[in-house]
């Protein structure tokens, strides 16, 4: 299937009040798991590769054609979105190589600087057809850096939307990155406030800590991209260290790889499951249409 985009993902997702998934590619193994996941729930899924990430790899490019081309040759649909990108070279050099989206992550800066800094990119990525995702308020965690309780304020969002022309906002709900216990309770009345007071559909970072049905209640609050990277490496790890303890034995990594892709595949598939299912879960969150056009 030829490649999609991460807009028209997340686009029909909003308007189904369905969940986006976004999991994070690590390597060329976790890449070909998440698709083959996709394949298998039939469900859409968009691909991300994070900054560090590509540090990690050396390259931008490598990494990134091997898995726009896994999600050209799927039977799904999925798209690849590079994340948490703070280079803007990087930026340039992702839109070169084909990528339908990025999140243009300057939230370190002071705002105005943040403003200005995402402001330019996305008009430069505007131009090229590319979709960009912003943060604002800080994400719990992230580098050790934000403080958990950190939550993004609706005006001051709604005026940064208004100032850059981001197409989607990762917002601070409760969430945090890199939680290996899925124990987050999310505030959902600051979500059906985002939700109502911006034009454009929210994203939660640091999904991993977050259990199954407390996602499906943000997304009935008016979440709509959901990213998961922790969880599905710990999947990948565990997997591993099943394996060769088990085995010890064991020099062919591709004996211990091959079980863990495996892994990953069915719960990326049974995450799948539960972020795309329709989200009617009575209560007083109920997704409502945004303020302004």
């Amino acid at each position: 299937m030829p490649l999609v985009s991460t807009s028209s993902i997340v686009d029909a997702a909003r308007e189904a009040r369905v969940g986006a998934a976004a999991f994070n590619v690590i390597h060329l193994e976790t890449a070909e798991a998440l698709v083959s996941a996709a394949e298998r729930a039939e469900t859409p899924l968009i691909l991300q590769i994070s900054e560090n990430c590509i540090r990690y790899h050396g390259a931008l490019l490598p990494l990134t054609r091997a898995t726009l081309a896994l999600a050209e040759a799927s039977t799904a649909r999925v798209s690849v979105h590079l994340d948490h990108l703070t280079d803007a070279a990087l930026v340039r050099e992702g839109v070169d190589a084909g990528v339908s989206s990025v999140m243009v992550d300057a939230s370190a800066l002071p705002y105005e600087e943040n403003v200005a800094a995402t402001a330019e990119l996305t008009a430069w990525c505007h131009d090229r057809g590319v979709y960009v995702e912003a943060e604002l308020g800080e994400v719990g965690g992230k580098d050790g850096a934000h403080a958990p309780g950190t939550r993004t304020d609706p005006d001051e969002a709604l005026a940064f939307v208004r100032a850059t022309g981001v197409d989607a906002l990762a917002v601070a709900v409760g969430s945090s990155h890199a939680m290996r216990e899925r124990t987050t309770v999310l505030d959902k009345e600051l979500i059906a406030a985002l939700r109502a007071k911006l034009p454009v559909p929210l994203v939660l970072h640091g999904s991993s800590g977050v259990p199954d049905e407390e996602l499906r209640r943000a997304i009935a609050a008016g979440m709509t991209k959901i990213n998961i990277s922790t969880h599905l490496v710990s999947v990948f790890t565990g997997s591993i260290r099943e394996t060769l303890g088990r085995e010890p034995e064991l020099v062919d990594s591709r004996k211990y790889v091959r079980p863990a892709r495996e892994a990953v595949a069915r719960e990326a598939a049974r995450l799948l499951g539960i972020l795309g299912a329709k989200a009617e879960i009575p209560g007083q969150y109920a997704p409502q249409a945004p303020a302004c056009g």
